[in-house]
């Protein structure tokens, strides 16, 4: 019996079956991405309100520290002062000048709640709080509060003490009185417990900060000042810091809308806890996404309408960012103005339009910079010279017409555009500039004197392409600048011969220095004790073979500008080295250029050539001008420690005639300093340049430099010099400079005499 096995094929799937497991499908895909979409959200929220309340607790707890260090800088500005000092440490303190410069300024100026003065024994001399003058019963209640801040800057040895920042400690590593660092100068700052509040508490000891001399052996004084945190710091800080609600209480607000912080004292217990109320970006967050998430559910063309805002929104936000970025490549971040693509850019579409022959208007452009701006910024900080930037072009865009163009070309310097027919053009440009910055610029509360240089030419008449016109604009602001700033001129066609003849020189004085065809003089040194020649100066000349003699004031600019000097430095010190064998008992002073130490290794140059000419490095000063120390960094820093390991002297050149003499002798060592000519000419015209001289003289003794006096050239001013302790002087009056074997004979001849029994007319004799 045979059986027969039927086998029955599965049933398809209907279209609608597949469909129904297709939307399933979805509706799975949908919900499983609604929840994931959903718990994204949601922990998006979530970090966004962790890391606002983090921000905001970082942002307080600097405000705290800030606090402190601002404590300490307001404690500094009388503690470490001469006239305080003698003040405290007198058999009998000048208790009235304590409370008016201590108590009452501290207190009323910066607000501190509490100050003591402390003698070496840890015993209050004064005491000022409540606006009133307190006893020394008064000081024992915070004797144990302050007692580890005492015990902490009395110590003798270890570290730089504790500080909350240590910024402070930071910026006083170099502080100096007269020569070296005081190992006395400490300071400290805390924050701790004060009458059952937390309070910044800052503690450095009391100094001289000028005249060594008034400084006693022995432990010093100390100042104490505290600055309560109460409700009014913190009304101060929450307007600083954009916080709202800032409470100051025991515990912390428990309340999900609060954030809050422990104020730790320094020795780790808590003093209060400061809440305010939170920014919640995460709950606008959710806020937001959320109900878009429930429409998306709802339909899918509700989604898909939600998916196309959100495009058409992205693509309006990048055409916004287009149109932003076109206008950043066209205009200067600092003052809003166009810049210099933008302006030549506009220029040349004018200059196209104007009527060749010159006939109806012409194009005036203003090329002006603003007089002596780096002085502004090496003086009053970087941030200074932004402000004054962005008020002069304030000032320029209010004084110009409103179909004008005004642009800031670069750094310091503006382009200015009009269109005229009026043959006074120019001069009506150039009056207007000048009415702009007729007013002082207020810059950090000081009221400053600005003025500008301004170059103007014209179109078509000083050419008809932007090149050409910016390039004329650009010599007659360099004609304005050289004839004493402050000034406008007008272009003419003898600027640009001149720019010619100058450049033709720089071409003719790259080809003398590669030739080593200048020549070096010297100038006798001579001392103030004897009158003997103790050193020479080496000086450059040049005699050019058509030109004549050329004055170093004409060919050493542009040399810097061009980029000759590192050689041409090079090539002096190299004919120096030579020279200098035939009188080795002497000092050769040699003038070193700022740019040899930004265009090349000076220091190996220095030392290959010590091997190369054999020369004794002891015997050379080299000479640096406060150019060099400007804005200088490690690598300046470590270049003349170098220089000095080598053997070399370093003399500090011109010494009075920049803004930041006094720092520089600070912050860097030297052996002699030079003063300028200005001053020793200005001695007979002016006590005030008397007094300085007299204290220049006596800073440089004090701090063991010796000092010369430079471009004497009376008897009168040899006397005075050296009646004020000069050490050595050169001039006129001794000698000029000379060629090497007119020295040589010089020297030869030479018989030391006491400069102030000698004539001038026989000494000059004597060194012609």
């Amino acid at each position: 019996m045979h059986s027969t096995v039927t086998h029955r094929p599965k049933p398809a799937r209907s279209k609608d079956g597949e469909l129904r497991h297709l939307m399933n499908l979805t509706a799975v895909g949908v919900t499983l991405a609604g929840v994931i979409l959903l718990s994204v959200i949601l922990y998006a929220a979530w970090a966004a309100n962790s890391s606002a309340s983090a921000r905001e607790i970082a942002l307080f707890g600097n405000a705290v520290n800030r606090s402190i260090l601002r404590l300490l800088n307001e404690q500094k500005s009388v503690a470490w002062w001469d006239e305080a000092y003698t003040a405290i440490t007198d058999a009998k303190p000048n208790t009235e000048f304590l409370e008016t410069e201590f108590g009452i300024f501290l207190s009323e100026t910066y607000g501190h709640d509490i100050v003591v003065i402390l003698n070496p024994d840890n015993k209050p001399i004064f005491m000022y709080s409540g606006g009133a003058r307190r006893s020394a019963d008064d000081f024992e209640r915070y004797r144990n509060v302050f007692a580890p801040v005492l015990a902490e800057i009395r110590q003798v040895k270890g570290r730089s003490l504790r500080l909350r920042p240590d910024l402070f400690g930071a910026n006083q590593k170099n502080y100096r009185t007269i020569g070296s660092p005081l190992q006395s100068a400490r300071w400290t700052g805390h924050l701790l417990t004060v009458d059952g509040a937390p309070a910044a508490v800052g503690a450095l000891t009391i100094l001289p900060n000028v005249d060594k001399s008034l400084l006693k052996p022995g432990r010093p004084h100390v100042l104490i000042s505290v600055n309560t945190i109460d409700e009014a710091y913190l009304q101060e800080q929450g307007r600083s810091l954009l916080l709202s609600d800032l409470t100051l209480g025991k515990t912390a607000n428990t309340n999900s809308e609060y954030a809050g912080m422990p104020l730790e004292t320094d020795d780790g217990k808590i003093a209060g806890w400061v809440n305010w109320k939170t920014e919640r970006p995460g709950n606008s967050l959710t806020s937001i996404i959320l109900p878009l998430v429930a429409a998306g559910f709802i339909a899918a063309a509700v989604q898909a309408w939600i998916m196309l805002q959100r495009l058409r929104n992205t693509s309006s936000h990048l055409a916004q960012q287009e149109k932003r970025s076109r206008y950043a490549a066209k205009h200067d971040a600092l003052s809003g103005l166009p810049n210099r693509a933008h302006f030549a850019e506009h220029l040349g579409t004018v200059l196209a339009g104007i009527d060749p022959d010159g006939f109806g208007q012409t194009a005036i452009i203003a090329y002006l910079d603003v007089d002596r701006f780096k002085e502004v910024n090496d003086t009053l900080g970087h941030s200074a010279g932004d402000t004054l930037i962005q008020e002069v072009a304030k000032r320029l865009s209010m004084h110009v017409r409103s179909g004008d163009f005004i642009a800031r070309y670069g750094g310091d310097e503006f382009a200015i555009l009009w269109r005229s027919a009026d043959p006074n053009a120019a001069e009506l440009l150039a009056n207007r500039i000048a009415r702009a910055l007729l007013q002082p610029i207020e810059i950090e509360g000081q009221p400053l004197t600005v003025t500008a240089s301004v170059g103007i030419a014209i179109s078509p008449e000083h050419g008809r392409t932007v090149d050409e016109v910016m390039r004329h604009a650009d010599i007659a602001l360099y004609e304005a600048k050289n004839a004493g700033r402050n000034r406008s001129i007008l272009f003419s066609a003898d600027m640009a011969e001149q720019v010619e003849q100058r450049r033709a020189v720089e071409m003719d004085l790259q080809s003398a220095i590669a030739n080593d065809e200048l020549d070096v003089v010297y100038q006798p040194i001579v001392s103030c004790e004897s009158g003997a020649i103790v050193g020479i100066e080496a000086l450059a000349r040049w005699s050019h073979p058509k030109r004549g003699f050329i004055s170093p004031g004409i060919f050493i600019p542009i040399a810097e500008q061009a980029g000759l000097m590192p050689m041409l430095g090079e090539r002096i010190l190299a004919r120096t080295m030579r020279d200098w064998h035939a009188w080795p008992h002497l000092e050769v002073s040699v003038n070193l250029s700022p740019l040899q130490f930004r265009q090349s290794d000076i220091v190996a140059i220095l030392d290959r050539m010590v091997a190369e000419h054999k020369i004794n490095p002891s015997r050379f000063v080299l000479e640096i001008t406060e150019g060099v120390l400007m804005d200088a960094g490690e690598r300046t820093r470590e270049a003349l420690q170098k220089i000095r390991r080598l053997g070399f002297r370093l003399a500090l050149d011109d010494f009075g005639t920049g803004y930041s003499s006094l720092a520089y002798l600070c912050n860097f060592q030297f052996d002699k300093i030079k003063i300028d000519r200005s001053f020793v000419s200005g001695l007979a015209r002016s006590q005030s340049v008397r007094t300085i001289v007299q204290s220049v003289i006596s800073l440089g003794t004090g701090l063991g430099m010796k000092i010369v006096a430079e471009g004497v050239e009376e008897k009168t001013e040899a006397r005075s010099m050296t009646d004020f302790g000069c050490t050595e002087m050169q001039g006129y009056y001794f000698a000029k400079p000379m060629p090497r074997n007119a020295l040589e004979a010089l020297i030869k001849t030479h018989k030391p005499i006491p400069i102030l029994e000698e004539d001038a007319t026989q000494r000059m004799a004597a060194t012609a």
